[in-house]
């Protein structure tokens, strides 16, 4: 019943209003940032009128929810294409970052500053689960040498976000030392911070990358 509802013209033309409103809010996010996101301004656009718009979506935080939704996804669908094609945490962050450069507005909505007024509905934390399961994945296939060390103890005892995902404390480590990490490096690169620096940013990623890739976590 579902695809017969999704095939019907009314269905398709909303699909297709949907997809232009959240095009003009990710043109609007890369000029003026998520904060500054209009419902209005979106309608004047597209020759609509608000209250016309809000047929599609009920308010800013919903169309943002939406753009979160698409960006985690994403995220998640690059992640799980690497990894069934063999890759391992290095190539996992290689496309991490290859993802963040192709669209760097999509990386900050969903790994940037917080939208003041905003907060994520709870669903979307099971996309970015899904991101972390593929890290912790790769992390867990490596060898982990060295002493545990107190903050494995810790996150013994704090499992949660990892989201019942069976890698030993040490794993665990691993794959956050990596998500900070490698994160810190790309919202430098992305916010232009070593602009002027003389740095190669992809030489700095790849460095903190191997040296990670090398090191026991501990």
């Amino acid at each position: 019943m579902t695809e017969q509802v999704a095939k019907t013209p009314r269905a398709r033309y909303r699909a297709q209003v949907c997809a232009e409103i959240k095009q003009r809010a990710w043109e609007q996010i890369a000029t003026a940032g998520a904060s500054a996101l209009s419902l209005n301004a979106i309608a004047k656009q597209m020759g609509m009128s608000g209250p016309a718009l809000y047929r599609y979506f009920d308010g800013r935080d919903e169309l943002i929810t939406d753009l979160v939704r698409d960006a985690y996804r994403s995220l998640a669908d690059t992640f799980r294409a690497a990894s069934q094609g063999g890759a391992d945490v290095t190539a996992l962050a290689h496309a991490l970052r290859g993802w963040a450069l192709q669209d760097p507005q999509r990386y900050f909505l969903i790994y940037g500053t917080p939208v003041p007024g905003y907060r994520a509905p709870d669903d979307t934390t099971a996309i970015s689960s899904e991101i972390m399961a593929t890290l912790l994945d790769a992390c867990a296939a490596l060898p982990l040498d060295g002493a545990a060390t107190p903050f494995d103890a810790h996150l013994e005892d704090h499992r949660d976000w990892a989201d019942g995902h069976p890698a030993p404390p040490a794993a665990l480590h691993r794959a956050l030392t990596f998500w900070t990490r490698l994160h810190g490096v790309l919202s430098l690169e992305l916010a232009g911070h070593f602009t002027g620096m003389g740095i190669d940013p992809e030489q700095l990623f790849a460095a903190e990358l191997a040296a990670l890739a090398g090191a026991p976590a501990n």
